[in-house]
């Protein structure tokens, strides 16, 4: 089976879990949404729903740190913070407010173990296990926005709590957002972060 197949489930997976949360997601959803075939579960994902839950946050992950790390690099914090914020304005958008962040729902939401796992950890090891991974991509796109925070001149102590501000708020705001079915909330969080890193990055 090909690693498109596999490829294909895990970012379907992301994209159920951002819409339904984590324990709403089954494998069999992942595969009916997906188009792909059910025998493609044991061969790719061996320890079952959370190998996929697993794969599924990093590319997330990814989704979000590539074009933030890229144009902070190229245009700086504010661009980064202007590009973060538009990405998820067009996931918002794109599925008419039915859609989050897929690496909050875990942080928010208790995992249970399912009939898909194969001699996997407890249900408590494997929640610990999914928020330490979902801490580690907050982190990630928290050391990006402190990195263009600090080619900016800001102090470190200052951009690392900035950077959090940016992460904490713009997450916060996406979930207003599908509650509001509106992206109000995003556009006023953007102005006022906008304002806060530019008078910290002209000191």
């Amino acid at each position: 089976m090909s690693s498109n197949t596999r490829a294909k489930m895990v970012a379907g997976a992301a994209d159920l879990m951002s819409r339904r949360g984590v324990n709403a997601t089954s494998m069999r959803d992942v595969v009916r949404h997906t188009g792909t075939p059910r025998g493609s579960i044991g061969h790719h994902f061996p320890r079952g729903k959370q190998q996929l839950i697993e794969d599924a946050l990093v590319f997330a992950g990814k989704q979000v740190s590539g074009p933030l790390q890229h144009l902070t690099e190229t245009r700086g914090a504010v661009a980064g913070l202007r590009a973060f914020i538009a990405l998820w304005r067009g996931t918002l958008e794109r599925t008419e407010f039915q859609a989050g962040c897929p690496v909050l729902a875990v942080a928010v939401e208790q995992y249970v173990n399912d009939a898909t796992e194969k001699d996997g950890e407890s249900d408590e090891a494997a929640q610990q296990h999914l928020l330490d991974l979902a801490d580690s991509i907050f982190a990630d796109w928290q050391r990006i926005m402190f990195t263009a925070l600090r080619r900016g001149g800001v102090a470190p102590a200052r951009a690392r709590r900035l950077a959090a501000l940016v992460i904490a708020s713009t997450e916060g705001t996406v979930a207003m957002c599908r509650a509001a079915r509106s992206a109000q909330p995003l556009d006023d969080v953007r102005q006022e972060l906008e304002l806060v890193l530019s008078s910290a990055l002209a000191k």
